[in-house]
């Protein structure tokens, strides 16, 4: 018989998904704006304390429309991570912006603010961080940087609600900040995303943009006797169908969490002699940090040591994944200059890194079976 399929991921379902899908329906009101998009802007702005959350079809919508509000435009600077997907870069790149690639951190896979302040030039307009695998960002440094050079900080904290960083939760920190309910994050309906607010002069301007550069909304408050096109903007609400899924996730945040909990340190405990013999990278929570528990990865030495073991694993059933190739030497980003050898950081986590099956229904036994085989693996070696 062959072995059962453990897959990379699978979506979170806690249960009442679909009772609050049919509440929706029973309301007659599918589109965006509904009673479900009010109440999970309404619990994430409470829970977060952020001046304003509007929720999107996506993350990418959601740094769509930060770009937007920062006004970023051609000959625009925008500093991104190499490491990280391709819609960090992409949503300030459709504005016309040149992206400037900043290499990561070894430790924790996120931006080196070390490096930070040398890539800031008179056109840079905006900082653009993530939070990789829900660990911060050295945010106290990287804010230091931004205030002081004039430039707004975005986190792209798709991995990271929920999050802290010295106590305040990820996504509070900048002035905005972007999340991500596509269906391989912690919390899902399948695909969505929101953008926080956390600086109050945004606000009104976001509802607008989100509203396809109308204030429609206005209208609906009884504030204008028409509504009207007034910005710029584009059609990013998230049908209240989805919003309604999205609630029942996050009703239940305390549960995902604390099981996802489970299943990251049992793979950091079990992992942690065969890395120090092996030479293998574990992640690295600093102190300060308090993580979201998005992820679980192996840094191996090479690209081959890495496509090795994923082959291994595949063989036997069990999907584990590499993940962000570096954007610098992208085919995209050799044309905004991007350079081999220009992240050498990235260039080496990107070739060695490879992430474990990681869902909240993994049972003991398939996470079992993964360790067992990772250490059968290494046993021959």
């Amino acid at each position: 018989m062959d072995p059962k399929i453990i897959p990379f991921n699978r979506p979170v379902l806690v249960g009442n998904e679909l009772e609050a899908m049919r509440e929706a329906l029973d309301e007659m009101h599918i589109s965006g704006d509904g009673r479900f998009t009010q109440r999970c802007a309404d619990l994430l702005t409470s829970e977060l304390g952020v001046e304003g959350v509007v929720l999107t079809t996506s993350c990418t919508d959601a740094l769509e429309l930060s770009a937007l509000l920062l006004n970023i435009g051609p000959g625009d600077e925008v500093i991104v991570p190499s490491f990280a997907f391709v819609s960090t870069a992409n949503a300030f790149v459709l504005r016309g912006a040149r992206p400037v690639f900043a290499d990561v951190r070894p430790d924790t896979l996120n931006l080196d603010e070390e490096r930070l302040e040398q890539l800031i030039t008179p056109r840079t307009r905006a900082i653009v961080l993530v939070h990789y695998a829900g660990v911060a960002c050295e945010m106290d440094r990287i804010l230091e940087i931004g205030e002081r050079h004039g430039v707004p900080v975005v986190e792209d904290n798709a991995h990271g609600l929920y999050g802290r960083y010295r106590g305040r939760y990820l996504g509070t920190l900048g002035p905005l900040a972007t999340q991500s309910f596509h269906e391989t994050k912690n919390f899902t309906c399948g695909e969505g995303g929101a953008l926080l607010i956390n600086d109050a002069v945004y606000v009104a301007r976001a509802e607008i943009l989100r509203d396809k550069g109308t204030n429609r909304q206005q209208l609906f408050r009884g504030e204008v006797d028409k509504y009207t096109w007034v910005d710029l903007g584009s059609s990013y609400a998230l049908s209240d169908i989805l919003a309604a899924f999205l609630l029942a996730q996050l009703s239940k945040r305390d549960r995902i969490q604390s099981r996802r909990a489970e299943i990251w340190n049992t793979y950091h405990e079990r992992l942690a002699g065969l890395a120090v013999k092996h030479g293998i990278q574990l992640p690295h929570v600093p102190p300060e940090c308090e993580q979201a528990y998005h992820l679980y990865y192996m840094v191996l030495g090479d690209r081959e040591q890495r496509d090795a073991l994923i082959a291994h694993l595949k063989g036997l059933g069990i999907y584990a994944v590499f993940h962000y190739t570096p954007l610098h030497v992208s085919r995209m980003g050799l044309g905004f200059g991007g350079r081999p050898g220009q992240c050498p950081v990235t260039e080496r986590i990107s070739d060695g890194l490879l992430r474990l099956p990681f869902y909240n229904d993994l049972d003991e036994r398939d996470q079992e079976r993964v360790l067992a085989e990772i250490g059968s693996y290494f046993a021959k070696r």
